[in-house]
């Protein structure tokens, strides 16, 4: 398992090694773009800046994700890894736009490219360089779990792509003569700037409150109903403060007969286990189950199979009675697929109205009085479809 400390220090290693090299390669892109005329290189080197200034921010934001949790910030401050990638989104974005106005303007205003070998050589070198900071990125962010940085290596791959465009410009010009360079230049500019769309996609969607990983909630779901007592689980949220840093509730079915304290201490050795293998803080409510009812288990049987019929992934939980002198209730949670038609509201209502006249059609044996349905409507993102 990573720590925090490992993290910080992977996260500054590949931020001044980032700042160092794509500072050399703007100053020397920029030189030679300057004398010989090329938009196409000038732009590329503006994009190399860019990715300083993304190395430089993504340095600072792991650097504040450092920062211990305090009073006003209880769960830490590893969010600040996403609140840079989004700004390294923002400016990648900004330099963008300004090189498409440069590559148009070019392209209107057309001027011949100065062909040499030192530009062959520094685009080359250019070209080398970063298929090593793309793999240098891509190996330190999977060692750390850090998509940050696997988006840095992303982004310099972008940019072997978009210097080698440059490269071919500027061969094409010196053999035919064609005026390509403030199309390349262009092309490159909407190069840059769908990569900052795609970086900025990755980073907000965590900060809204994407849904998590689903082999991490697989996990947790089979690690807690692997345990013998453990008779189901729902209700499973893990919320995401940061790359390292991920909380977890759900709650576990046991029976009710089962002895209290010896099934706290089985969930307690469930969170401590959640921590140990997967790096979350699982906190587990105990759901007591009753098994022994005969009258119980006749209606969750007769309830099942007619939701099944309706849609085999329904799934139920918390099945439960509430006996009164007159009528009893049926209480239970029923787990709604996702993109199902029984999400509006009109048709949870001819649920209610089916299992109603289910319960009351004489079919459960040793039942008196009436029996009215209560149901919690759930979303399966919070319910493991995996786990019944």
């Amino acid at each position: 398992m990573v720590t925090q400390e490992e993290r910080i220090s992977v996260g500054k290693k590949a931020g001044i090694t980032g700042i160092l090299c794509n500072l050399t390669l703007c100053v020397s892109k920029f030189i030679i773009g300057s004398l010989s005329g090329s938009v196409s290189i000038t732009a590329d080197a503006v994009n190399n800046l860019s990715d300083a200034a993304s190395s430089i921010v993504t340095l600072l934001g792991f650097k504040l994700a450092g920062k211990k949790a305090d009073a006003e910030h209880p769960y830490g401050y590893d969010r600040f890894e996403y609140l840079a990638g989004l700004i390294v989104a923002a400016l990648i974005l900004i330099i963008g736009v300004e090189l498409v106005k440069s590559s148009i303007d070019k392209i209107i205003h057309p001027a011949d490219v100065e062909f040499s070998v030192a530009l062959v050589i520094v685009l080359s070198l250019s070209i080398a360089l970063k298929l090593w900071l793309a793999s240098y990125n891509v190996r330190l962010g999977r060692s750390i779990n850090s998509q940050t940085l696997i988006a840095s290596g992303s982004d310099a791959r972008n940019d072997v792509i978009s210097t080698g465009a440059v490269l071919l410009a500027s061969i094409v010009e010196k053999l035919t003569g064609l005026r390509v360079d403030g199309y390349i230049g262009l092309l490159v500019a909407l190069f840059i700037i769908w990569s900052g769309i795609g970086i900025a996609r990755d980073t907000i969607s965590p900060l809204l409150g994407e849904a998590p990983d689903e082999e991490l909630v697989h996990n947790i779901s089979g690690l807690i109903t692997s345990k013998p007592g453990v008779l189901g689980v729902h209700d499973l949220i893990v919320h995401d403060y940061g790359p390292g840093r991920r909380y977890a509730s759900a709650h576990a079915e046991m029976d009710y007969r089962s002895d209290v304290l010896t099934a706290h201490e089985l969930l307690d050795d469930i969170e401590h286990e959640a921590m140990e293998k997967y790096n979350v803080e699982l906190t587990i409510h105990y759901d007591p189950i009753v098994t022994d009812d005969p009258i119980l288990n006749q209606a969750k049987q007769l309830v099942t199979e007619r939701l099944h019929e309706i849609d085999s992934n329904i799934k139920l939980h918390d099945f439960r009675f509430v006996r009164g002198e007159g009528h009893s209730n049926v209480l239970f949670d029923m787990v709604i697929p996702q993109g199902s038609a029984l999400d509006d509201p009109q048709a949870q209502t001819g649920i209610l109205r089916t299992v109603n006249e289910l319960l009351n059609s004489g079919r459960i044996a040793g039942a008196h009085g009436r029996f009215f349905a209560v149901i919690t409507f759930d979303s399966e993102a919070f319910n493991d479809p995996h786990c019944s």
